[in-house]
């Protein structure tokens, strides 16, 4: 993915080995202390030797990320709209199964008047489905069967939670046939994990 390496991170007299997670509009880092910045928070953000540093007014904090430190400052300093992740075309077919928030839907009707609620289109460009819970994923078989060609169907769902995980998902899309092929942080509160027909079944 990219969005998710094993490294070396120091904020001020702290430093600890540990998992950095580049999000839609924050960079997360885990080890034996814990950061969370928000784009919004950072001053200054600079790739040197390796180093993504980032400087927010409760100090430096250093990710060592090698090769990656450029292509994260970019995404930090010129991040993608949730549209552009997700992949949506200006004009696609959309189909929406769920509850999703309004400035999605709003984002949506940006970009196309083509969209149905509730039922998949035969010949829909892109499918989302909100699973609140691991029995909301027993609505997939039906969803999947409605896919055709290179059709995307993404699942979102809360993340952080038990009642669904993302092994959750993942099995249940595996358990219809489908591939899993990308992960997007859709919210602060939910990710989006984005299956479609393997090419051989195409």
């Amino acid at each position: 993915m990219g969005n998710e390496l094993k490294c070396n991170v120091m904020f001020g007299k702290q430093e600890s080995l540990g998992k950095a997670l580049l999000e839609t509009n924050e960079i997360l880092f885990r080890g034996d202390f814990r950061l969370k910045i928000p784009f919004s928070s950072i001053q200054s953000a600079k790739a040197v030797d390796g180093e993504l540093r980032l400087q927010i007014a409760q100090g430096l904090a250093i990710f060592q990320l090698g090769a990656a430190a450029e292509k994260w400052r970019e995404k930090i300093l010129h991040p993608k709209s949730r549209i552009e992740k997700l992949g949506v075309k200006p004009g696609a077919k959309i189909s929406l199964f769920g509850d999703f928030d309004p400035d999605f839907l709003r984002e949506v009707g940006a970009l196309t008047k083509s969209v149905i609620k509730d039922k998949a289109a035969v010949d829909s460009d892109c499918i989302f489905f909100a699973a609140d819970s691991k029995e909301d994923l027993g609505a997939l078989p039906k969803i999947a069967k409605s896919m055709q060609g290179a059709a995307a169907l993404w699942v979102v769902y809360p993340k952080g939670m038990k009642h669904i995980t993302e092994n959750d998902v993942l099995a249940a899309g595996r358990r219809v046939g489908l591939k899993d092929v990308k992960v997007v942080g859709f919210s602060s509160a939910h990710t989006a994990l984005k299956f479609v027909i393997p090419l051989s079944r195409r």
